[in-house]
């Protein structure tokens, strides 16, 4: 008899918690630590300071993890496509959280700010810089197009 109660109890317990979970609750996608592993790859600006780019710009940044590398493909200052490359750093500030800076290769001097990186997901992530919070970049995964892509030898 106990046995048969005890079996009765868990299934009505399975039932209870089967029936809790709603499929109205949203999504949440779990958020990832900062690091260069995190970060690896390609990624689509989607939108700087609120507002989608204008139509035909674009800027991808390609990270590398393992020498901390990046290469930027971008169209924003110039009429044709700009390849940038450099080095980046990813610190942990106390107060901020993780800040991503970086270099720009053949002595072009710093980034102009420093980036407080928030909301990182497999997909998206977020850069604030560290001394204008009205400046917002939004990146998205996305594969590098075609044309950007080095030539394998």
């Amino acid at each position: 008899m106990k046995k048969l109660l005890k079996g009765a109890f868990l299934a009505l317990m399975s039932v209870v918690m089967f029936a809790a979970c709603s499929d109205d609750d949203e999504y949440q996608e779990t958020t990832l630590d900062v690091t260069p592993h995190n970060i690896a790859g390609s990624w689509r600006l989607e939108s700087w300071s609120g507002e989608e780019l204008a139509e035909g710009n674009y800027v991808y940044i390609d990270i590398v993890r393992n020498d901390r590398t990046y290469t930027l493909y971008q169209n924003i200052d110039s009429p044709q496509l700009r390849v940038i490359t450099g080095r980046y750093f990813i610190e942990t500030d106390p107060e901020f959280g993780a800040i991503i800076r970086g270099n720009y290769d053949y002595g072009n001097g710093e980034w102009a700010h420093r980036y407080i990186v928030t909301d990182l997901t497999a997909e998206r992530m977020v850069w604030t810089a560290k001394d204008n919070s009205e400046d917002v970049s939004v990146y998205v995964r996305a594969e590098l197009p075609e044309g950007f892509k080095p030539k394998e030898e």
